[in-house]
């Protein structure tokens, strides 16, 4: 498949609806049928996330001569959403990984992974889920760090990595036992100091290769710092790494929409009564993603009216994917209640979508203290 894929400088030369609507073809051929496989744990989707990649998914919003454009990685994320919500969020994974690599300061870094991750041969994930809640005050860091000759040694567990296997890579920040600050760097999960352990059963969801993760006196290179002092890092990918969680709620939004759409004509004569109607949540994702795209042109502003946007954005899409999903359930009735309805999976990775970090109530946390 490697050799297949787009190079970077490629994927910058074409048109966004081309990759959005080759990520959507593949998502329909390829990725449907595996969506209830993915949703119960028994197939990790690899092979598609690498079809994503080849056609230039995962490449888009690489910065170019400075500037940096989420809106093409956002559309590919919300066709891959439309077909399966659980594939969406290992997207945004992968999306993420790329954007840590394409803003670090560290040149070899950036030179070895860059061109691997943007175009999916190397797949990976991110474990900031901990450290974005230290950073709000409502964790404090699980991983420390000890700086010795060429790098650190890293200690600790993080509870729930997703996007992962033993040859991927994701990015997390660990604090320096000497108290001098954090430092973002690329954990190697094929490092035997690793030890990648599955998580019980989940609501949903539990093809996205999530683990939770130890680190037993890892040893981390120069080679794999992001970013030292992390700080700075973080505060400029960080409109980013939620922007791009767009992508999720709005594909879940979409096909909601649609299965409330399949049921008009069977049950259109009664489902009229529900305040609820297609049109409302079509209007409702269209203003979401006016105003996603919007954002996603800028990722680098430093404003923090922008910040807020970007925050209330986000907390907005969660809250109407949970909308979308439960009136979706409410039109389809009791056949929407079969466990082979898309439905009951609809809900449930809607509720993942309000969860995920930043969770709905952390969003608010930050609205409040921004």
């Amino acid at each position: 498949m490697g050799s297949l894929a787009l190079s970077r400088a490629e994927i910058l030369d074409q048109p966004a609806p081309s990759i959005a609507g080759e990520v959507a073809r593949i998502a329909r051929e390829q990725l449907a049928p595996l969506a209830a496989g993915i949703d119960d744990g028994t197939v990790y989707p690899a092979e598609v996330l690498r079809a994503f990649g080849a056609v230039g998914a995962w490449g888009s919003h690489v910065p170019y001569e400075g500037p940096a454009d989420l809106r093409c990685a956002i559309e590919s994320t919300a066709a891959i959403g439309e077909v399966c919500g659980a594939t969406a969020f290992m997207a945004w994974c992968q999306n993420t990984l790329v954007w840590y690599a394409a803003n670090s300061t560290n040149l070899k870094l950036a030179r070895r992974f860059g061109d691997a991750f943007s175009t999916g041969r190397v797949l990976g994930g991110t474990g900031l889920s901990n450290p974005m809640k230290s950073f709000f005050g409502i964790e404090k860091l699980k991983l420390k760090g000890k700086k010795v000759e060429g790098g650190y040694i890293v200690r600790g567990a993080l509870p729930w990595v997703s996007n992962l296997g033993p040859n991927h890579y994701f990015g997390t920040i660990f604090e320096r036992e000497d108290e001098l600050g954090t430092v973002m760097f690329l954990a190697d999960c094929s490092d035997p100091a690793i030890t990648l352990t599955p998580c019980k059963p989940f609501l949903a969801m539990d093809g996205t290769g999530t683990y939770g993760v130890q680190f037993r006196d890892v040893f981390v290179p120069d080679e794999l710092i992001l970013a030292d002092p992390a700080a700075p890092f973080v505060k400029k990918i960080r409109a980013g790494f939620i922007l791009l969680q767009a992508g999720m709620a709005l594909g879940v939004i979409k096909d909601c929409i649609n299965i409330m759409d399949e049921v008009g004509s069977p049950l259109g004569h009664i489902n009229r009564y529900l305040p609820q109607q297609p049109v409302h949540f079509r209007d409702l994702a269209a203003e979401l993603e006016a105003e996603t795209m919007a954002l996603a042109r800028d990722p680098y502003n430093e404003e923090e009216t922008y910040w807020r946007k970007v925050i209330a954005l986000r907390l907005r899409a969660g809250e109407a994917s949970v909308a979308a999903a439960h009136a979706a359930m409410l039109h389809c009735g009791a056949r929407g209640y079969l466990k082979s309805h898309r439905a009951q999976r609809r809900l449930r990775e809607a509720y993942f979508v309000a969860i995920v970090t930043p969770a709905t109530k952390q969003l608010r946390k930050m609205l409040a203290d921004a």
